[in-house]
């Protein structure tokens, strides 16, 4: 659809709203409307920390509930896809779901528009901040800046991520005191530029002794060294992750009361409820939190993490059969139920959302090198195969052998329950108790944004695109052999193999898709030639591809995202279809569409759409941040 029609479509609305506007001059005149409007209530640090906390309660949203934001994010990679596979909708074929105008959020579609929402929703809150720092007092000038630096830290959070989906976008300084319908986009590099003062601002005055879900002085860093790589300045980036882990050691050794449990190990540890509640964790640099048996305090419906809802197999499904035919699971268990035939309390009630690929589940665990890594599917107390579970339905007993035995996968089981029912998975990740549901989908818990751990791979990643391999090897192995990998030289090290690292690592923390991204425009900026692709060089004049009529582009060699992911997951652009779609992207896929209300209502100004998507023939150049 191009734009000339969207416009035509929604031009009414947009006049519409602006009439209601009109009819209303009052309403152009700012006045405190109750004591929560900022001049009135923004007058001491309380204060401040309070309008920061709806921004660190934000964050918190994108990793918890049913089809929590993040699973777009890693659906949108070469680790996983979507795997509900029962209903039409769901992104699978890019092609269809991926649209300016589709309904991009929705539980049973995409959080494509989540992102581009929120995101101006967190920088509001942080623009309340920065605009009304001057109107307090403060103890001193390291208070005002600390919470100055921290309203930074939120903004700039939202606008990494806005500029790695979404390209070119408006960057909103302040708060808006009037309606505003002439926004321009502005250049993603200069909005990256612009992070980076204001971030080293941050890094310089937020202190590290917070309370958990607080920003602290580690976050800034790390975001800081997100932002210099993503401008391949990555001697600072590097300057400033030697700081972050002498600060912040990785636990090395076993520090939770897990440590009695059977079945358990450092990993478990690391990732428990239990270690994310402990000061004495030195790895967390930042958290989003929802404390179990807490009721939430903002009115919140997703102050359950539901992971394992999200991400661990459908075995409730009836789909699980017994080899004599007969439906193999329950849930929830009858009262008395031994522990091991407790499949909702063992392993959590999952719906198969987050269907992991083959590269995640097989190809990055190698026997050689992997074979003794805790976070890996050799070591069985950390990952859980279906062959793990026993078939608990107690209408088995007396009608078959197979109650309480081991899971037989069927023979003839359809693509369907292949995708959604079957696969292997990382427990000691998914596990988090739910005592208060009846079904276990994961619940109350804080959850890592930002560790030392990843800072170690951020560090190898500077290293190798300055093309010291054996310094990049040396930051990788402090995390792998941490995990009982076996070390790596430098003839090992390539781009591939630090992307797989941070597969291993940090499943269900990093924004995969966007650090694709990032990488994507760092190759296309540089011209160095990407090694795992025959030296395939890239370029920034078309990124996302050639636009125009011929936009639908399946050609490797464009952009390294498109690249990485056609050529490692077995589900898109490998024929993998059901009955309800086949699983394609594109090289636009790269970067998200901007949602058509954005644009449209936008009358006075220029929005500029994606290349790839209907309406960008009618972009204009982007401007760059004054």
């Amino acid at each position: 659809m191009n734009r000339s029609i969207i416009y035509k479509r929604l031009l009414p609305v947009s006049l519409m709203a602006i009439s209601l506007v009109a009819c209303n001059k009052e309403w152009l005149q700012p006045k405190p409307l109750s004591l929560y409007e900022p001049g009135v209530t923004l007058k001491d640090p309380g204060a401040f920390y309070s309008t920061l906390t709806a921004c660190e309660r934000n964050m918190r949203h994108e990793y918890f509930g049913d089809a929590a934001p993040i699973l777009t994010e890693i659906m949108q990679s070469e680790v996983a896809v979507e795997g509900t596979t029962d209903k039409a909708g769901p992104q699978m074929d890019m092609d269809v779901s991926l649209l300016p105008d589709a309904d991009l959020n929705n539980t049973n579609t995409t959080k494509v528009g989540w992102y581009f929402n929120e995101g101006y929703n967190g920088i509001k809150y942080a623009n309340t901040v920065i605009d009304n720092i001057d109107n307090a007092k403060f103890k001193s000038e390291a208070e005002k800046n600390a919470i100055l630096g921290a309203a930074y830290f939120q903004r700039a959070y939202r606008y990494f991520k806005l500029v790695h989906q979404f390209g070119d976008v408006p960057f909103v300084e302040h708060v808006l005191d009037h309606p505003k319908d002439d926004f321009y986009s502005n250049d993603r590099w200069s909005i990256l530029a612009r992070l980076k003062k204001d971030l080293e601002f941050a890094y310089q005055w937020v202190p590290d002794n917070v309370d958990r879900g607080r920003t602290s002085k580690g976050a800034c860093g790390v975001l800081l060294m997100k932002v210099c790589m993503a401008l391949t300045d990555f001697d600072r980036a590097i300057a400033v992750g030697k700081e972050i882990v002498v600060a912040h050691p990785l636990m090395r050794n076993r520090f939770t009361s897990n440590q009695s449990k059977p079945h358990t190990n450092l990993m478990f540890d690391l990732h428990s409820v239990e270690a994310k509640l402990d000061m004495t964790n030195t790895e967390g640099l930042m958290y989003v939190v929802a404390y179990p048996n807490a009721e939430p305090t903002d009115g919140s419906p997703n102050d359950r993490i539901q992971i394992m809802r999200n991400a661990v197999p459908y075995w409730n499904a009836g789909g699980i059969k017994t080899p004599d035919g007969l439906t193999g699971t329950i849930s929830p268990s009858p009262a008395g139920t031994p522990d091991s035939l407790d499949l909702n309390k063992t392993y959590g009630r999952g719906i198969g959302r987050l269907r992991p690929t083959w590269y995640s589940t097989n190809e990055i665990w190698r026997a050689d090198k992997e074979g003794n890594d805790l976070r890996g599917p050799y070591n069985h107390d950390s990952w859980r195969r279906m062959e793990d579970l026993l078939y608990n339905n107690p209408s088995l007993k007396g009608k078959s052998p197979w109650y309480a035995k081991h899971f037989v996968k069927p023979a003839a089981m359809s693509v369907e329950d292949t995708i959604r029912l079957w696969y292997p998975w990382p427990h000691y990740k998914t596990f988090v108790p739910d005592p208060l549901q009846t079904s276990w989908a994961g619940g109350q818990t804080p959850w890592y944004i930002y560790r030392s751990a990843e800072v170690y791979l951020m560090l190898a990643e500077c290293y190798y695109w300055k093309n010291d391999l054996g310094s990049a090897a040396t930051a990788m192995n402090e995390v792998r052999t941490r995990a009982g990998a076996t070390p790596l030289t430098a003839a090992d090290i390539n781009i591939g193999e630090i992307l797989d690292e941070r597969a291993r690592e940090l499943y269900y923390e990093e924004n995969r898709h966007i650090e694709l991204v990032r990488i994507a425009y760092t190759y296309a900026k540089t011209g160095k030639p990407c090694e795992i692709f025959g030296g395939r060089v890239y370029k920034l004049d078309n990124i996302s591809g050639p636009g125009g009529t011929g936009a639908n582009v399946k050609q490797m060699g464009i952009n390294f995202w498109y690249d990485r992911v056609v050529s490692r997951s077995n589900f898109y652009n490998h024929g993998v279809k059901h009955k309800w779609a086949e699983y394609k992207v594109s090289v636009h896929h790269i970067l998200w569409p901007i949602p058509t209300a954005a644009i449209t209502l936008n009358v006075n100004g220029v929005i500029n759409q994606n290349i790839g998507y209907p309406g960008a023939e009618l972009n204009v150049k982007a401007v760059p941040v004054p």
